[in-house]
């Protein structure tokens, strides 16, 4: 007899079927025992029966968390028991042989709750159990069909999905690199990527013309609230395409997931509304307002997009850096102040984020397709010649063999599917979670490398004082 998920036990009514999975709750009644048992589909109540005496002996041992196999039949509940709330409550499972798979100790966490009354420092600890909790499980198996279907939207819509290196040079272009270490040429690092930013253009410059990818980013950034030193984007980018085209297909992915996945929840305002970065700043205060009309509705959600930001800012020491991306084009009208190095703080770029409920979920841009515009760029910044030919020129070499005009756009996909599962942060969406200062307490990472590990990469510790 094949195995029968608890899911689908309402089909089985009436015939005898092979359950696996975990005891979820023993309540012992005497002459009757119940026993709630739980497997990746769902929860049923079974009841062994004093008539069936080594079911009934077997059932009377177990505990909590026990991994058993149970066969069983499936029997409509007296209509006075009837559970019209709850997933199988028209039916019980009549034990009639119980083979232990597995047996477990008590739990150090509880995990049938839903865990908010715990410490996280426990809760990712024991990361393990505590995905087992139907609130977690909810999360990961929602944000497996959020993946799902934007891989069958953006595959409709003619785009492949191309993995990019998780080894790669090391450029100044944001956030501090995570660096690992090459044994085999010593004194020579990777770069772990802060984003397939650079390869996606490539992959423009290699005439794929539509890709994507659920990318994973690595920034060695200082503890920042609700981070992760790891983390993950839906990242795409499109040949000979516009600003306009970019926002369009977007805005109909993000439209088209929610009105599917999530029918319950309401889209304030279709088409997303849009606001120039002025506008946002001059009315809300920030680049990613919070416009929702009703901000105690946890099932409203109020996306829009803000555009036309500035390409440059002034650092604190009073040059020039880029606002969001080096790679960015400046809008068509201000080409020949970039080319020209003039006007430079009055420059706009071709950006565009989209904001949901006061928090940025994606950023993109038209790209500098031209190497001389590229070059024009990070001169602005301060790179030298040298610096820009060692770190960048690759890029330029590519450009220069007749790169497309092209675009692209990454949402950030655990703050997305926080928002939509009405969790306070990043770490409930997420299977194996960080702490906010980066650590992983189930493994206990980072943890020191051994001496000979050391020796072998050519590498001595300097100890900070």
């Amino acid at each position: 007899m094949e195995r029968t998920y608890i899911g689908t036990l309402k089909d089985h009514i009436g015939q005898e079927v092979i359950l696996k999975g975990w005891v979820d709750i023993r309540r012992d009644h005497g002459k009757l025992i119940f026993i709630d048992m739980r497997d990746m589909s769902g929860k049923v109540q079974m009841v062994a029966l004093p008539s069936h005496a080594e079911a009934h002996a077997a059932a009377s041992a177990l505990r909590t968390e026990w991994v058993i196999e149970v066969k069983g039949k499936v029997n409509p509940r007296p209509e006075k028991m009837v559970k019209n709330d709850e997933q199988n409550g028209m039916l019980e499972v009549e034990v009639l042989e119980i083979t232990i798979l597995n047996e477990a100790q008590t739990t150090p966490i509880d995990v049938r709750s839903d865990g908010r009354d715990i410490g996280e420092d426990a809760r990712l600890t024991y990361r393990y159990l505590d995905l087992r909790r139907p609130r977690l499980q909810a999360n990961i198996r929602k944000r497996h069909e959020v993946e799902l279907f934007a891989r069958n939207f953006l595959s409709k819509e003619g785009f492949i999905e191309i993995e990019t290196p998780l080894l790669t040079k090391s450029t100044p272009e944001g956030s501090r690199d995570y660096l690992v270490p090459s044994r085999l040429e010593q004194g020579r690092f990777y770069a772990l990527p802060q984003s397939p930013q650079q390869y996606k253009q490539l992959l423009m410059v290699a005439g794929f013309e539509k890709y994507f990818q659920f990318a994973r980013c690595m920034r060695d950034e200082d503890t920042r609230g609700d981070r992760q030193p790891e983390f993950t984007q839906l990242d795409m980018e499109l040949s000979f395409v516009k600003r306009e085209e970019v926002m369009e297909l977007n805005e109909r992915l993000l439209i088209e997931l929610v009105q599917t996945l999530y029918p319950n929840k309401k889209i304030q305002e279709i088409p997303f509304p849009r606001l120039t970065y002025q506008e946002a700043m001059e009315k809300y205060g920030n680049d990613k307002p919070d416009i929702r009309k009703d901000k105690n509705d946890p099932d409203l959600l109020a996306f829009c997009w803000v555009i036309d930001f500035p390409f440059f800012e002034k650092t604190d020491t009073g040059k020039w850096t880029f606002t969001h991306n080096p790679f960015s084009a400046p809008k068509v009208e201000h080409i020949d102040w970039l080319m020209k190095k003039e006007n430079i703080g009055d420059i706009l770029t071709t950006q565009y984020d989209v904001a949901l409920n006061g928090f940025e979920i994606g950023g993109g841009s038209i790209r500098n397709h031209v190497p001389e515009a590229l070059t024009r760029v990070l001169e602005i910044m301060g790179h030298s010649p040298e610096a820009i030919q060692s770190n960048f020129g690759h890029m330029l070499e590519a450009f220069a063999y007749g790169a497309p005009p092209h675009g692209g756009i990454a949402w950030g996909l655990d703050r997305f599917m926080a928002i939509l599962q009405n969790e306070p942060n990043i770490r409930e969406v997420i299977a194996f979670a960080k702490t906010g200062e980066g650590k992983e307490l189930m493994t206990k990472s980072p943890s020191e490398a051994t001496p000979e590990q050391l020796v072998e990469l050519g590498i001595s510790i300097v100890r900070r004082k």
